[in-house]
């Protein structure tokens, strides 16, 4: 079958045959399916009235467990975002009344960013929309393949972070 990224490795191979262009077709398409996967995951969440990085924020402190909260240094660690942005996404929910900002229990001095009852109610109802999609989106894949590509994926991401 021929697609936009076998046409662009035959361009290739015909005006340089003297390099191997089959990298393109793994990095050519992991690309276009990355783009096309973020599309399809955002558009759930602004059914939800959320941004990527808003309901990344509501499902770190939902994962938390109760009371749903988390230093802002424990959230930008499972946000994996900069401490100013993550201040970004805490500002707007709380705006919302999604979240709020309060003294840590633990540490008189420390603050905490915790789930209010809307922004539970919120979070979990995007969660399962959000793990319907992923499915529907998995749906061309066995449970053999998921399985593969999951562990090839892995072997991958640990040997780039070795390498960094």
């Amino acid at each position: 079958m021929t697609d936009r990224v076998s046409r662009i490795q035959a361009e290739w191979q015909r005006e340089r045959p003297d390099l191997d262009v089959a990298p393109q077709g793994v990095f050519g398409r992991l690309a276009r399916l990355a783009a096309a996967i973020e599309v399809e995951l955002e558009a759930v969440f602004r059914q939800h009235g959320l941004t990527t990085g808003e309901f990344d924020v509501l499902a770190a402190l939902r994962r938390a467990g109760a009371p749903y909260e988390r230093t802002p240094t424990a959230l930008a660690d499972s946000t994996m975002v900069t401490a100013g942005g993550l201040t970004k996404r805490v500002d707007r929910l709380e705006d919302r009344g999604l979240v709020t900002r309060r003294i840590s229990p633990l540490d008189g001095r420390g603050r905490v960013v915790a789930l209010t009852d809307a922004g539970l109610t919120l979070v979990e109802r995007a969660f399962e929309a959000h793990l319907a999609n992923e499915h529907r989106l998995l749906a061309p894949l066995d449970t053999a393949d998921r399985a593969a590509l999951e562990r090839l994926l892995r072997i991958w991401l640990d040997w780039l972070r070795a390498e960094h």
